[in-house]
């Protein structure tokens, strides 16, 4: 791990694996479900628009490799049963399932925390935490068959380092590197799971759009250039490596 900037996967690396990647429409979602596919991957498109989802299943078809699966899908609106049944029904059509990247995110903007509803709260806290942890829980047994399976979590620097006018968002990120502390030692004896906290950092990504709208994007890295660190912690050469933070624009 301490060589991420010289990491090079192999092209094959994901070969004959079943992957889950929320937020896959767009974005760094777009990159890392492209990048999967490329390096083997049978990989699941979940998102909220079916249009954008069809987009990044034509890229993936376009490669020749794996053919993609779309699973159109809204966080906001999900109870405990609605991530039992993805959790089915990936079981039922695939059967098997050896890592999921939550990579699913909502954010209203910058805003003074006197300015949160507590709809607003409830939204944040929805997508950005409670879904990746649910779905997590529903897909344990499909994780747990798969003889290598890894789980990544998504943060963000304001979450990582709270700051002013981040309000629920950073709060949400927060807890997601919490929740992946307690869940790493949780299955500190089943060798087979690991779950690592990934941090894009400034990425030019609809999102970093919505939320820093004068910026200079030229000036950014692409989705794209984040991938050995998505490929490093999805692939078995990742393997023993759990519980841990890691800067993305750190391992470019």
């Amino acid at each position: 791990m301490n060589n991420l900037k010289n990491y090079q996967a192999d092209k094959d690396l994901l070969s004959e694996r079943v992957i889950l990647v929320t937020g896959a429409g767009q974005g760094i979602g777009r990159a890392a479900a492209i990048a999967y596919a490329t390096h083997g991957a049978t990989v699941i498109l979940h998102g909220r628009k079916v249009e954008k989802l069809e987009h990044v299943y034509d890229d993936i078809q376009a490669l020749g490799r794996e053919e993609a699966v779309i699973f159109p899908f809204d966080f906001e609106k999900a109870v405990e049963k609605d991530f039992q049944a993805i959790a089915d029904a990936i079981e039922s059509q695939l059967g098997r399932l050896d890592g999921i990247l939550h990579n699913a995110a909502f954010a209203f903007g910058p805003m003074p925390l006197e300015n949160h509803t507590l709809e607003q709260w409830q939204i944040i806290m929805q997508v950005n935490l409670l879904a990746p942890a649910a779905l997590t829980r529903a897909c344990l047994p499909l994780l747990k068959a798969s003889s290598d399976a890894s789980v990544i979590m998504t943060s963000d620097t304001h979450g990582h380092e709270p700051s002013a006018y981040w309000g629920g968002f950073a709060v949400a990120k927060a807890g997601i590197e919490a929740l992946v502390k307690i869940q790493s030692q949780e299955w500190e004896l089943l060798p087979n799971l690991r779950i690592n906290t990934l941090i894009p950092g400034p990425v030019h990504s609809p999102q970093r759009m919505k939320t820093h709208p004068g910026e200079m994007k030229h000036l950014l890295p692409q989705p794209q250039d984040l991938m050995r660190a998505y490929l490093f912690f999805m692939g078995p050469d990742s393997k023993g490596v759990s519980g841990k933070v890691i800067s993305c624009q750190d391992a470019r």
